[in-house]
């Protein structure tokens, strides 16, 4: 369903699905013009297979209907891998999901091609939108599977990938993580060796570095390493919530300045505080699954479990979390575009790992988060700015600074 074809069908769906926009209803119009994207989403291992087929109306908060609903034009769909052991047996398991996610995520724009595209660019972006498809960028979170290597990054951008991000919780052979879970605190003091000449690399390819998760010293470090703008495909600010993983003033501002974007992520421990009995709870959850007490963030220890206890107990610590509300999102966006203005500020979801508002909790509410900015007063080319288009600038860029690097090997020095 493309923009121009927007059904009296499917606005009364949107109105169901969201009656918030009933009070707001110029919402849907420039929720309809708009050039919706999702930064960062993650999918289920066994996406693409069973219920979990990208055409079902299912249990994951991304699938084909949902994004179709919510007028979500693009998404990115991480490659994601959580961390585990350093050793060539761990690498090799790890490569191997990550293998399988890739391939889920191509396949699904094989089978259903009247419905999705695999971009490669941000013109692929703006066709598919044209043509009433959704986008679907490949991107990449945590180099874990990578071991000691560069070579992959090769072989995974042609495989179609186009973000890459460092690291999750857990410091590996790239860089440390600002959640090391259970690890040294400061393995590299930030990128180690290989993750200083992965920028370069990645630069070059064309491929956009996404700094979310990496400690302060790793964000400064990419930052003064790149040719090219950055971006935070799922992150907060401790300006709001001082979380390790949100990014203060000084980071917000070194991000601008290298002319990149924030996405702000709907994810309620880095949008909203706990409440007072939270840490208790989270302790006592903990020491059911034999984990430390100590550690009170929901997603701390997750990677030391069996596999088979990574879910329940993320599912159960995430549960204790109080919910916050679309207005809680658009409140941290408020703060990043007040300190960093409307060019560098964007919006992802991290659906399918804990993201996920009261308002929106699937890619079918997104026009929700639109109601909210209209409500807030920002113009139409400001959430245009927000929703997609500071992105593709981000990603135009990436491109043009790659084709340059190609073409004059000596500027990357």
């Amino acid at each position: 369903m493309s923009k121009s074809l927007f059904t009296t069908s499917a606005l009364v769906a949107l109105l169901c699905a969201a009656p918030a926009l009933a009070q707001a209803p110029d919402a849907l119009a420039v929720h309809k013009r708009a050039l919706v994207l999702d930064s960062h989403a993650d999918i289920p291992a066994d996406f693409g297979q069973g219920a979990h087929d990208a055409a079902n109306d299912g249990d994951t908060q991304v699938d084909l209907p949902k994004l179709e609903r919510g007028q979500v034009d693009a998404a990115v769909l991480a490659v994601f891998t959580p961390q585990g052991p350093r050793t060539p047996e761990g690498y090799a398991k790890a490569r191997a999901e990550t293998d399988a996610k890739l391939a889920a995520i191509k396949a699904v724009a094989q089978r259903y091609p009247d419905r999705a595209q695999l971009a490669l660019s941000a013109a692929d972006v703006e066709a598919a939108a044209k043509a009433g498809r959704r986008a679907l960028i490949v991107g990449f979170l945590n180099a874990y599977p990578f071991g000691p290597s560069l070579d992959p990054i090769d072989q995974y951008y042609a495989a179609g990938v186009r973000t890459f991000g460092f690291v999750h919780a857990g410091n590996n052979d790239y860089a440390d993580s600002s959640r090391p879970s259970g690890q040294p605190k400061v393995e590299w003091n930030g990128l180690s060796p290989l993750g200083k000449a992965a920028v370069p690399k990645l630069n070059r390819l064309g491929v956009i570095i996404d700094v979310s998760q990496l400690t302060p010293d790793g964000v400064s470090q990419v930052l003064a390493l790149s040719k090219a703008p950055v971006i935070a495909s799922h992150s907060g600010v401790k300006g709001v919530i001082d979380a390790p993983r949100n990014l203060s003033d000084a980071e917000l501002d070194a991000i601008k300045a290298k002319d990149g974007v924030v996405q702000i992520v709907a994810f309620s421990s880095y949008l909203v505080k706990p409440g007072p009995d939270y840490v208790a709870a989270v302790a006592a959850v903990r020491q059911r699954y034999g984990l430390p007490a100590a550690f009170v963030r929901a997603a701390d220890g997750t990677e030391t479990l069996p596999e088979d206890k990574r879910k329940p107990y993320h599912d159960e610590s995430v549960a204790l979390y109080p919910k916050a509300s679309v207005k809680d999102l658009v409140d941290s966006i408020d703060y990043a575009v007040k300190r960093i203005g409307v060019d560098h500020v964007g919006i992802a979801s991290d659906f399918n790992h804990g993201g996920g508002v009261v308002g929106w909790s699937n890619e079918g509410e997104a026009a929700n988060v639109t109601a909210e900015l209209v409500r807030r007063g920002y113009s139409e080319a400001d959430i245009d700015k927000l929703w997609g288009g500071n992105f593709l600038r981000v990603f135009r860029q990436v491109e043009t600074v790659g084709a340059a690097l190609r073409k004059h090997p000596a500027a990357a020095e």
